[in-house]
């Protein structure tokens, strides 16, 4: 992963006081539709005081994002990223890039060789960004699996999720090349606004994913990337 360059005025710092643990809940609840169900902030406060990484992304004394991630079991030197996001007008400036770098940065040294995470597999530009510009190594499809959510992102919709791992020092996983593709399972290319104007085509789209990944993942193939215009490519292990 190339280095990103900190823009000016930005700075990633970890949350230490009580008061920085309720501003992150906040902004992470206003990233996710008003919910402070995702973070709450005495859940962040044991997070942080364990240990674990939990950071705020500033832009001068403003939080502007944040980032949680726990330990995984000890044998494994792995940690699970359970949740990163910046507010609304603070996003597409690579400022989400910046927080993986620092993430990746910080576990190395603390002896993590992978870290995992999860993503919601109708949403194209999450899509492009863990397996394209991370390269990371999709390990499952996972249905409905946090059960209902009631924040503002998910509220209505099942909770599938495909879960990646990113090898931190190791090469990226490339897209597959094209002879290597077995079959391709499309999304649409903005599920967030086609949510607001036709829930009913968006949950149609969930099924659709969901059956197509199921069913290739039945017959052996594994998610090998992603490309912007036919989605998930699957190729033989």
């Amino acid at each position: 992963m190339a280095d990103t360059v900190t823009p000016p005025g930005i700075e990633i710092r970890p949350l230490h006081s009580v008061e920085e643990v309720f501003t992150a809940s906040q902004v992470l609840a206003d990233v996710w539709g008003g919910d402070r169900g995702g973070m709450p902030p005495n859940l962040l406060r044991a997070l942080a005081h364990a240990g674990n990484y939990a950071v705020g992304l500033y832009d001068g004394d403003r939080m502007i994002g944040a980032s949680v991630a726990f330990f995984a079991e000890p044998a494994a030197r792995s940690m699970h990223s359970h949740i990163t996001g910046v507010l609304p007008g603070s996003q597409s400036q690579g400022l989400g890039r910046l927080l993986k770098q620092h993430q990746r940065e910080w576990a190395l040294t603390h002896g993590v060789g992978h870290i995992t995470w999860t993503f919601d597999p109708l949403v194209a530009r999450n899509a492009h960004f863990n397996l394209r510009v991370l390269g990371t190594r999709v390990t499952e499809y996972l249905v409905n699996h946090y059960g209902a959510m009631d924040d503002g992102i998910n509220r209505g919709d099942e909770t599938d999720r495909i879960m990646v791992s990113w090898a931190l020092a190791a090469p990226p996983v490339a897209t597959p090349a094209d002879d290597r593709v077995v079959a391709s399972v499309a999304v649409p290319h903005d599920i967030e606004t086609l949510r607001r104007q036709n829930p009913s085509d968006a949950a149609a789209w969930r099924v659709r994913v969901r059956d197509g990944l199921v069913a290739h993942l039945a017959e052996g193939l594994v998610i090998g990337g992603f490309d912007d215009e036919r989605g998930y490519l699957l190729v033989r292990p």
